[in-house]
């Protein structure tokens, strides 16, 4: 995909943070419209009307990707208002941090399930026969975590979920290539711990340092234009699940909890002052 110009684009987890981010670079990138999706409805409001006073064309919408509903009620309207997407940014995610056990069933863990998997695919699901049906060249960008990859103590119901994403995210590029859909492209994102707000408190590995939202988003779009399968950020990442995959584990929990630190990454997490 050369130019973003023309295209419609939709963005969910849109209102902050680095949904935000890709929200101005498709603004600066003349996107034909910008469909934000997000739960806080005061940040998104705001968050739309610094990008319509950039020239943007920017639609708003309260969603709950978590509901298969919510979802399909958003799509219809987003078709109506502005056609069916050419780009597609599954940003919106959730993370809870604490022994599995002390995990609530429903606030914790099907919560974060709900959001991460769940919505993700919601989101695909709405916009993909349109994708594939129109022969135009498209893009998926799901993004995933480094922790779908590692083990995190404090962290299993995120890292369950994030290990989903990456799964199912390679597994529908290859359907849509196997299926002859080329034209529409997935990228997978698996970055390490973002100085989002999100993971404050997050201690980086060994090696790893901890990301700038600008730096990891550039990054992600340039591979989404190009249709990159995957990304791995930092370089760290991909070197780790390698030798996750080769060594013993007794050997790999010595190297990632004594030299990495990734066991203890999450040890002093607060995350954001105030959650979903």
């Amino acid at each position: 995909m050369n130019a973003i110009a023309g295209k419609v684009i939709l963005i969910t987890g849109a209102a902050m943070g680095m949904g935000k981010l890709y929200a101005r670079l498709a603004v600066a990138e003349g996107a034909a419209a910008v469909v934000l999706w997000d739960l806080d409805m005061d940040a998104l409001e705001a968050t739309r009307a610094e990008l319509a006073a950039q020239g943007g064309r920017i639609v708003a919408h309260v969603v709950d990707v978590s509901s298969a509903q919510s979802v399909a009620e958003a799509a219809a309207r987003v078709r109506e208002e502005v056609g069916d997407p050419d780009i597609v940014i599954n940003n919106a995610g959730v993370v809870r941090s604490k022994p599995f056990w002390e995990h609530d069933p429903l606030a914790d863990t099907e919560f974060v399930i709900r959001i991460n998997v769940l919505g993700v695919m919601h989101v695909a699901r709405a916009f993909l026969p349109a994708m594939i049906a129109n022969g135009r060249e498209s893009r998926v960008l799901n993004v995933a975590s480094a922790s779908g990859l590692l083990s995190v103590p404090r962290m299993s119901v995120y890292t369950a979920s994030k290990w989903a994403v990456i799964g199912w995210s390679d597994s529908l590029r290859l359907e849509l290539l196997r299926a002859g859909h080329g034209h529409v492209k997935v990228t997978t994102l698996i970055p390490s711990y973002i100085k989002t707000g999100m993971f404050a408190g997050a201690r980086a590995p060994l090696l790893t340092p901890l990301l700038e939202p600008d730096y990891v988003v550039g990054k992600a779009w340039a591979a989404m234009k190009a249709g990159k399968p995957r990304l791995f950020l930092p370089w760290t990442v991909a070197l780790s699940s390698a030798l996750r995959g080769l060594l013993p584990l007794p050997a790999w929990d010595w190297l990632a909890g004594r030299v990495f630190k990734v066991y203890s990454s999450m040890d002093a997490f607060t995350g954001r002052a105030s959650r979903p």
